[in-house]
């Protein structure tokens, strides 16, 4: 068998244009590294997943995952293949997330994470 036809076999398509990761872990209360799910995450990623359903973006994927790493700057999505980290705070920040970045391709700059490990 030769190289390329494997290639050519093993081709995965690309299902989704973005794919959006949103942080699920729920920490007890108090606990020192905090959680996103410990700050509200869990209503904004509910919000998040209906607005792309009832907007019919079948291009864009939704997955909820666990720890992202950054728990105390939570609530986190990223946002592949970009590699944009973001911060909403509030449904109206879902909102504009999906509206500007997932519909037109504009970032929303006042809601990225710019993280670093110390």
């Amino acid at each position: 068998m030769s190289d390329k036809l494997n290639e050519e076999e093993f081709q995965l398509p690309q299902l989704y244009r973005h794919h959006v990761f949103a942080c699920h872990t729920q920490r007890p209360p108090g606990h020192p590294r905090g959680s996103c799910g410990a700050v509200g995450g869990a209503a904004l990623w509910e919000r998040f997943g209906k607005a792309i359903e009832a907007q019919r973006l079948t291009d864009i994927g939704f997955t909820a995952s666990g720890c992202l790493g950054f728990c105390a700057a939570g609530p986190l999505i990223v946002i592949y293949p970009d590699g944009v980290w973001y911060r909403p705070a509030t449904p109206e920040d879902v909102d504009e997330i999906v509206e500007s970045h997932l519909k037109q391709g504009k970032r929303v700059d006042r809601l990225v994470m710019v993280l670093a490990r110390s």
